[in-house]
């Protein structure tokens, strides 16, 4: 049923396929906020679409920074953390920059 989405996944190189369907710093979060909205049986508006997702964020956000305390940071950082900083994923870069090309209305504004 979902052939004619999938089909333009495969036009991209294997490395950047391979970065996106592997990094469970993607599928993690995007598990969660399914089963915030999973919850809801509609939104009066927009807006409160916009709060329960930003709330979510910020809840595994904290999650993850627990954790990473607890761990006590194995994993160091040379660049400044974003917002959901997880684990580093290898090539993400090469595939961040593919993105960019194939996509640069979508992805410029974050970059």
């Amino acid at each position: 049923r979902s052939w004619d989405r999938f089909v333009p996944f495969l036009q991209f190189p294997p490395m950047l396929r391979r970065v996106a369907y592997t990094t469970n710093s993607i599928e993690s979060p995007d598990y969660q906020l399914r089963k915030v909205s999973r919850n809801r049986g509609q939104f009066p508006n927009d807006q409160a679409v916009v709060k329960l997702f930003w709330l979510a964020i910020c809840d595994i956000e904290d999650k993850r920074s627990l954790k990473r305390a607890k761990d006590g940071n194995k994993t160091r950082r040379k660049s400044e953390g974003r917002l959901i900083e997880g684990r580093m994923t290898t090539n993400w870069k090469q595939a961040l920059a593919q993105l960019a090309a194939a996509y640069p209305e979508r992805m410029e504004p974050y970059l």
